[in-house]
């Protein structure tokens, strides 16, 4: 024996009729901010804000570079003349 039930009813019904919270405010809040932190991140992706983070700390990162190099180069230099005197 079969026995077929077609129930025709929204999806907001069946929620009520099953007992099951309505959960759409949450939804809407959790989107809202997903959407605000979205905004702000995008914001600071602009290349000119971008360039203004980055470019000082290459700069330092080249400038200690150079410093490391000429150390280097000095404390070569100087065992070089110290085997010439």
């Amino acid at each position: 024996m079969k026995v077929t039930i077609d129930i025709d009813c929204t999806p907001d019904e069946a929620r009520q009729f099953l007992g099951l919270p309505d959960v759409k405010p949450m939804q809407d809040a959790l989107m809202q901010q997903m959407q605000d932190r979205l905004a702000a991140n995008l914001q600071a992706m602009d290349p000119e804000t971008m360039m203004k983070t980055w470019l000082p700390a290459g700069i330092q990162g080249l400038e200690q570079v150079q410093k490391m190099f000429w150390s280097q180069m000095e404390a070569a230099l100087g065992k070089k003349e110290g085997h010439r005197k």
